[in-house]
């Protein structure tokens, strides 16, 4: 059974039906057109990679957006930032599969549109900086923002959006 059609179309030629032995190594012989279409096809199911687990914000706003990002570690409250968020793209906060059901971002456009809520977490005025506490902010020298609470539902990767 030869191969199907499109795969005859965009591996035209011999170079299509050569073989592969177990170490590897290219052999000169024709391979069975069954196997060599089993073989693409998992290759393109191996090489779709699964969404990087972790904490990502995309901005949809017409500006740039300037984001902190508070959670719990296991051991301590912490507060990070700024990521600078272009219009229309994204950025990763928080690598790896995600062990919390509540996080919390504090944004701004710079202007008059800010993204905020009531949960208190210290900030720097420039970044980057990471923070460790929520207490005390002032007497440490440092901003106090009101974040808002994100509720993930315990899923071990979240993407939060933020918009006009």
């Amino acid at each position: 059974m030869p191969p199907p059609r499109w795969l005859r179309h965009r591996l035209a030629g011999k170079a299509a039906y050569t073989s592969v032995d177990r170490f590897g190594h290219l052999g000169d012989t024709v391979a069975d057109p069954m196997r060599l279409t089993i073989a693409v096809l998992t290759s393109a199911l191996l090489a779709t990679v699964p969404a990087q687990a972790g904490f990502k914000v995309c901005n949809k706003a017409h500006m740039p957006a300037k984001v902190a990002f508070g959670h719990f570690d296991g051991k301590a409250w912490l507060s990070e930032g700024w990521w600078t968020i272009l219009p229309q793209k994204c950025e990763t906060l928080l690598s790896g599969p995600l062990d919390a059901r509540y996080y919390y971002l504090y944004g701004t456009d710079g202007g008059s549109g800010t993204w905020d809520g009531g949960t208190g977490f210290c900030t720097a005025a420039v970044g980057p900086f990471a923070i460790a506490g929520r207490g005390r902010c002032a007497a440490r020298g440092l901003d106090r923002k009101g974040f808002f609470e994100v509720d993930t539902s315990d899923h071990t990767n979240w993407i939060q959006s933020l918009s006009d």
